[in-house]
């Protein structure tokens, strides 16, 4: 029967030897991650010839005071509303359906086109000819098109907004 092991011993790694496994282990890294370090090294580069990097250590110097100007900038009425503003037109953007947008932007650009084209005509339009247009195909069914349009702009949207005050700015202003 064997003998109970009652001490045990720990190897013991050297101080060399640590700081040579740690060192194979960057240059492992670095070198399956060498095309990455290189472009990173190429932006660093470029943000210091324009100027960027002082720019950057500058205001992580005076980062309390900067700090500071910004939230009194911020704090100021009309930037508070500006941000809000801008943050409801984001979300605006985000409801767009971009596929439905695209036709209707190709016809406006195609109106814009016309216009350039044909802006610049001395003739008038007058009653008759108005009516003799309403006749072309391709203005009965622009006219279609916005009819439509405008039907849709007057549906009741106010079960999906998200801001119901409707009091105006100066209203919701406080003096400091």
């Amino acid at each position: 029967m064997a003998k109970a092991i009652k001490q045990i011993r720990r190897i013991e790694v050297s101080e060399e030897e640590k700081r040579a496994n740690d060192l194979r282990e960057i240059e492992d890294a670095l070198i399956d991650n060498k095309d990455a370090l290189l472009e990173t090294l190429n932006v660093v580069g470029g943000m210091k010839e324009r100027g960027i990097l002082s720019l950057l250590n500058g205001l992580f110097g005076e980062g309390d005071r900067v700090l500071k100007v910004l939230v009194e900038l911020l704090n100021v009425p009309e930037n508070t509303a500006a941000l809000k503003n801008l943050m409801l037109l984001v979300g605006a953007a985000g409801k767009i359906n971009v596929q439905d947008l695209e036709p209707l932007l190709l016809k406006v650009n195609a109106g814009i086109e016309n216009v350039a084209e044909h802006g610049e005509d001395a003739k008038k339009t007058g009653y008759l000819d108005l009516l003799r247009t309403l006749k072309d195909p391709e203005v009965n069914r622009s006219l279609t098109l916005l009819i439509t349009f405008l039907k849709g702009m007057g549906k009741d949207t106010e079960h999906e907004e998200k801001v119901n005050d409707k009091s105006t700015p100066s209203e919701n202003r406080q003096d400091i």
